[in-house]
């Protein structure tokens, strides 16, 4: 039984103001181009379908195209909600579809039933567990002790009705204590959302979403795919992939993950102005990709975001490593301000914003203005 694991699609996301809708439907279009090559089974989406609880409708638009295809390619799917989706929303029309072979994961109300399918080796059991809070396990098991999500998940394994004699799959979208996190996925302080993976013991496999980057935790087959897309700079040096997990016999799972190529990729570039902007510099490279230029020149380039636009049209972000950002610079305050001049005051205000004292050139243009404002008096 092989399944193509998939999450945190995010559909309708936008990065630094930049929508990826484009950039999504690309990705989806491959994929299905890859689960047909490799004959899948079944497609798990593990949560965060969407990016927002009430998504735009082009990203409605997007996801029901992709799931059409799927249904019409006779491929299964089970998906479930996750932290960022409307639990109600993404359960919305669960039963019509399921006729279809397309199973969403329902509101949790205590009840997590499996879908059955047959393969040569027997019965394989998919469970769909939809993000859960403890607040949601404790309204329906109101005698049990969950003060915790490792609580409320446990809580929700244990009411399960798993049958250890066949192979069973879970697809959740909860943070499995030991996962490496990126700036892109939503994090509670302290680690409060932490869940043992010792807690998914009874499953074959186990899809899990929520963290963006490809990793086991604990055991191999306690895995998250991460996501087709790189949403965040701290993940432009990761290759996305899709993961393909195949049952054989119980006990039997082979792993395994398939590269996927991005319309545009997220990179980070880094050089003074006069180097990046070289044609040397970029004209082997895509410069349709998403980029953060890191400038280091020691004096801003007036307008620079504009003009790097002009030869990379998605600059998402344009920082600066020089003197100025890298000491914190400690600038004495304003204290009596009667005994100063105008010219040590506005030196102070530039030293406090930039860690740096004017130039000689800068405090001579200073020292004239503030001569005409005195004269205009």
């Amino acid at each position: 039984m092989k399944f193509i694991h998939l999450s945190d699609l995010h559909i309708g996301k936008r990065v630094n103001e930049f929508s990826m809708l484009e950039d999504q439907k690309y990705i989806l279009a491959q994929i299905l181009e890859l689960v047909e090559k490799e004959r899948a089974d079944g497609v798990i989406l593990a949560g965060d379908l969407y990016d927002k609880p009430v998504p735009p409708a082009e990203a409605v638009r997007v996801l029901d195209v992709f799931l059409t295809r799927l249904a019409e390619m006779g491929v299964p799917v089970f998906a479930v909600s996750g932290n960022h989706d409307s639990a109600e929303r993404v359960a919305f029309g669960a039963q019509l579809f399921s006729s279809r072979g397309v199973y969403l994961s329902p509101v949790y109300d205590g009840k997590v039933e499996s879908i059955s399918l047959e393969d040569s080796f027997g019965e394989v059991r998919v469970y769909l567990l939809p993000f859960v809070k403890p607040a949601a396990v404790r309204h329906v098991f109101e005698a049990e002790e969950i003060d915790s999500y490792e609580d409320a998940v446990r809580t929700a394994v244990e009411h399960m009705e798993i049958d250890p004699s066949v192979r069973n799959v879970l697809a959740a979208h909860q943070f499995v204590t030991g996962a490496a996190r990126c700036e892109s996925e939503e994090i509670l302080v302290g680690g409060l959302d932490n869940v043992d993976a010792a807690v998914f013991d009874g499953f074959d496999y186990v899809a899990l979403g929520h963290i963006h980057s490809p990793q086991h935790v604990g055991r191999e087959t306690v895995r998250y795919c991460g996501t087709p897309l790189k949403y965040s700079f701290s993940e432009a040096e990761q290759e996305k992939s899709v993961t393909v997990a195949e049952l054989k016999e119980k006990g039997d799972v082979e792993i395994r993950r398939i590269p996927l190529k991005p319309l545009r990729d997220m990179r980070r570039i880094r050089g003074t102005y006069m180097e990046v902007t070289d044609r040397s510099f970029y004209q082997d490279t895509n410069t349709e990709d998403y980029v953060q230029i890191t400038l280091t020149d020691e004096e801003d380039v007036p307008d620079g975001l504009q003009k790097l636009r002009v030869i990379y049209p998605n600059l998402m972000r344009l920082e600066y490593d020089n003197r100025r950002t890298r000491e914190s610079g400690d600038v004495n305050g304003a204290c009596e301000v009667e005994q100063k001049s105008e010219l040590e005051l506005f030196g102070e205000f530039y030293e406090l914003q930039n860690n740096q004292a004017m130039s000689e050139k800068q405090e001579a243009f200073v020292r004239e203005l503030i001569r005409k404002v005195q004269e205009r008096g």
